[in-house]
């Protein structure tokens, strides 16, 4: 059995929520240029305005803004296992209860149960930045990637980010990947095209697809 790293903070809890909403920025400034990086990647290979994007591991919906932005007719399933987190990005992206007023449906749903896909369909692009990681464990990371691979439609694309372990990143080297691992785990789940599109700051972006 794979050994679970705890997790210092608990998402879950409105506090713990709002104190990492508050600091993400702060604490990692470059984040900015990563999410304007998944834009610039997305809008790229995005054949069409009305596409189907799904983000795993949301949060306070810094990612989903941007790219609401970028796509204002997209459909957005943003999914998350925080119910604080979702209230957090509902009140910066301006969505009531109505799903009629945004082009954005909130799932609460943890990527670590095996069932998170179903129903969820195909899409034209998945999204994940500094999730990867809440696996709590690195060695889990290809089987999230195999799931993602089987809900990407064929033309799609697979956009990933998160902290490394190589210099200037992380030391827990159970829980984080170096840049190799990461390449190395999205080959493993059946990506055969991946390339690294941004590494700043500790962390690094892949892009990975399969045509």
């Amino acid at each position: 059995m794979v050994a679970e790293i705890p997790s210092p903070i608990d998402l879950k809890q409105t506090a713990d929520a709002e104190e990492w909403a508050r600091t993400a920025l702060i604490k990692r400034p470059a984040r900015t240029e990563f999410i304007a990086a998944f834009a610039d990647i997305a809008r790229q290979h995005a054949s069409q305005k009305s596409i189907r994007i799904l983000e795993l591991g949301s949060g306070p919906g810094f990612l989903a803004e941007h790219l609401l932005r970028t796509f204002p007719q997209c459909q957005y399933i943003a999914l998350d296992f925080s119910p604080a987190m979702h209230t957090l990005a509902r009140q910066r992206l301006g969505v009531t209860l109505d799903p009629t007023k945004k082009p954005i449906q909130f799932l609460e749903r943890d990527f670590l149960d095996p069932n998170w896909v179903q129903g969820l369909g195909q899409f034209d692009l998945i999204v994940t930045m500094q999730a990867v990681h809440e696996l709590r464990h690195k060695s889990r990371a290809s089987t999230l990637h195999t799931q993602v691979r089987g809900l990407l439609n064929s033309h799609g694309h697979y956009l990933v980010c998160d902290h490394h372990t190589d210099t200037g990143g992380m030391h827990n080297t159970e829980l984080y990947m170096s840049i190799l691992e990461q390449q190395s785990s999205l080959a493993e789940a059946g990506f055969n095209h991946i390339e690294l599109i941004l590494e700043k700051a500790g962390m690094a972006l892949h892009r990975a697809h399969c045509h």
